[in-house]
């Protein structure tokens, strides 16, 4: 009898995980608890039907499980079709382990992760994400093969972050190229939210092509620094969203185009490294689209990470990784033009492209 263990009114009533918003028939969901170091983690494997899930593990203190369980589902999904619009012969798959990367996290805890990646058999291979570093990645690689991202001096690709970010430049002057006609950054007015390792790179990138970039972060110090190195704005104002911009590029976490957000933004593009950045898909990416905002899907263009981390599995050079990551200019022209000729959303088009290379390869797996 449930009385015999808990108070009744102690239940509280919440969706079912099969009923959670951002579950879209994900094939399978690992909840990971290690009470000696302390693990608190979950592993999303949305789809396998193109290769093994690959995604990145983030170390975030969530507001609570279920924000968790929400963000690794949504993540997950977004892997899925950035490896199948991007070719790549890989699933989607993403952790998140919950608590404070600074202060909790150790490299028992580390290896321990990674233990529970390996009893997965490599259906799931994991990389690095918010919260992590190469470092860790090595960690993991001491008890598991299915990591990658790991040290070059390892054998690994290193750090995918600046390959990221050289994927989304090369998305940013497409969707450029797109609205003005040419795809030469000089002179644009670009804010770029969020400066970790990302959102530096692309700084770097936008300054070099001579925009005029601005820059935002909840860490004070991370701005100094970054504006000194690149010359860069440091945005003083209260409200980022109202800020006159020619390119709005969110760098940081997700759901930033959200109700509260959409009708503020003054962009005439919208082209960063953030995952999931529309809140509600369907219903945020048809507002950008009536508004005159052109998105460039997050999914698409900062897809170098993963190109990069691919390289390991697949045993190809630097040359491979740049020239892969240099065709998302490519893709991403072709995603606007398969939008705005057919009358969809620019995120809809490019899922479509996905979805379809997914449907081809699950067809010929059943022949």
């Amino acid at each position: 009898m449930i009385s015999d263990i808990m108070n009744p009114n102690d239940l509280v009533k919440v969706d079912p995980v099969f009923g959670q918003n951002s579950f879209d028939n994900h094939e399978q969901i690992v909840f990971c608890n290690d009470k000696d170091t302390g693990l608190k983690a979950i592993i999303g494997i949305h789809n396998t039907v193109l290769g093994p899930a690959l995604g990145g593990t983030r170390m975030w203190n969530y507001n609570s499980e279920w924000d968790a369980l929400n963000d690794v589902l949504r993540l997950s999904r977004g892997m899925t079709f950035k490896s199948a619009i991007t070719g790549l012969n890989l699933g989607g798959g993403k952790a998140v382990i919950i608590g404070d990367a600074k202060a909790q996290k150790t490299p028992e805890l580390m290896k321990r992760f990674g233990e529970f990646v390996h009893s997965l058999s490599g259906k799931y291979i994991t990389a690095e994400d918010v919260g992590m570093e190469t470092a860790d990645m090595d960690l993991v690689r001491e008890v598991t093969p299915y990591v990658t991202g790991i040290s070059e001096s390892k054998g690994g690709a290193g750090n995918p972050s600046p390959i990221t970010a050289y994927g989304v430049f090369m998305g940013m002057k497409a969707a450029a190229k797109h609205k003005y006609g040419s795809d030469v950054l000089e002179g644009k007015r670009v804010l770029v939210q969020g400066i970790g390792h990302v959102g530096e790179s692309l700084v770097e990138h936008l300054t070099h092509e001579g925009a005029n970039v601005i820059i935002a972060d909840i860490n004070e110090e991370r701005l100094y620094e970054v504006s000194k190195k690149y010359d860069a704005t440091i945005y003083t104002g209260n409200d980022i969203y109202s800020e006159d911009m020619d390119i709005y590029a969110p760098c940081a976490l997700g759901a930033t185009i959200n109700d509260d957000t959409i009708y503020k933004i003054k962009a005439d593009i919208i082209a960063g490294a953030a995952n999931n950045q529309l809140a509600k898909e369907d219903k945020h990416g048809r507002l950008l689209q009536e508004r005159g905002i052109l998105y460039a899907p997050d999914f698409l263009i900062n897809a170098g990470g993963i190109i990069n981390v691919y390289a390991e599995l697949e045993n190809y050079g630097k040359q491979e990784i740049i020239r892969k990551t240099e065709n998302i200019y490519n893709t991403t022209l072709e995603i606007f033009e398969r939008a705005y000729g057919n009358g969809i959303t620019t995120n809809d088009a490019a899922l479509a492209i996905a979805k379809e290379r997914i449907e081809t390869r699950k067809q010929e797996n059943s022949k």
